[in-house]
């Protein structure tokens, strides 16, 4: 398997050797953190989808360093350690379990309690990814660390009450991660606050291109080099254009026709399609509705 899978350097091939296993976990994630970037980006130029799309583990990768490339380097980081870390607290890799340093007692606001059941091992998950993904460009290396550090802040406690009648005189507790799709609306709003930068001449680091605004946290995105408008089919920018996408007349935002199409016009289609009409509720308990046809335009970017 891992001869076969594109795109790998010497130390990612090494560790899929080591850890095969491992790798069918973060190969099962690819899909849910692509499709997380493609959600949030839904009703943008550019949807995350790009040229000449290949079969390597990640895709192809945007060739500048961009805002939208930051996005991808941190969201697919993170998707890294999601798939691995859920993997472990699943059983179904060798080299990890549950998160071995949460027993005994503890406390928290509400009193003391026991870990128990499964906790999350994110900070393995943060191991692995940041050996396995981690490249040499410094802007990645970044970015790949702001999406690792995403996934861990919505870590949260869950607990369960024992006791007669549910009276809580022992909780049990446990970590668990949240929903993908916290991470993915943090990295968004990083995406859309992320700073530009500049390389230092010795190459060891960055610097902030404009000094009016503040030093990047390490929670931040960076990016080197402004976006493309994403207009018109560009190889050498990773853009497919929006020739063919489906804008919205109604709206303002960025997915207005106006906007979406860069001002080249669009074409409306009617469409049909069915829909539940004239739901009733029937007492008790159910919901019943008839079948409708509904026609409706399509506008699609020339």
């Amino acid at each position: 398997m891992c001869d076969n899978v594109p795109g790998l350097v010497s130390r990612q091939r090494q560790l899929c050797h080591r850890h095969p296993d491992v790798m069918r976990a973060i190969g099962l994630g690819v899909a849910e953190w692509t499709a997380e970037c493609q959600h949030q980006f839904r009703q943008h130029r550019w949807n995350c989808n790009t040229l000449d799309r290949d079969h390597s583990l990640f895709g192809r990768v945007l060739l500048r360093s961009s805002r939208e490339s930051a996005f991808v380097y941190a969201i697919s980081s993170a998707g890294v350690v999601f798939a691995i870390t859920r993997a472990c607290s699943q059983g179904e890799l060798k080299s990890c379990s549950c998160d071995p340093k949460k027993k005994g007692t503890a406390k928290d606001s509400k009193g003391t309690f026991d870990w128990g059941g499964c906790s999350d091992n994110i900070d393995y998950g943060i191991r692995f990814a940041r050996a396995f993904v981690d490249a040499r460009a410094l802007m990645n290396l970044h970015n790949n660390r702001a999406g690792r550090k995403a996934v861990k802040r919505f870590l949260k406690q869950e607990c369960k009450c024992h006791g007669v009648s549910g009276s809580c005189t022992l909780r049990t507790c446990w970590l668990a991660m949240a929903d993908f799709r916290k991470t993915g609306d943090y990295l968004w709003r990083k995406y859309n606050g992320a700073i530009q930068v500049v390389m230092n001449q010795d190459g060891t680091g960055f610097t902030v291109a404009n000094k009016r605004f503040k030093k990047p946290t390490k929670n931040d995105l960076v990016y080197f080099e402004n976006s493309p408008d994403y207009c018109i089919r560009d190889r050498d920018a990773g853009s497919p254009g929006t020739a063919g996408r489906v804008c919205n007349l109604t709206s303002r935002g960025m997915d207005s026709c106006e906007v979406m199409c860069c001002g080249r016009g669009y074409d409306t289609s009617r469409i049909t399609r069915m829909t539940k009409c004239e739901c009733k509720f029937h007492w008790c308990c159910a919901v019943r509705c008839q079948d409708c046809l509904e026609a409706l335009d399509v506008h699609t970017c020339k």
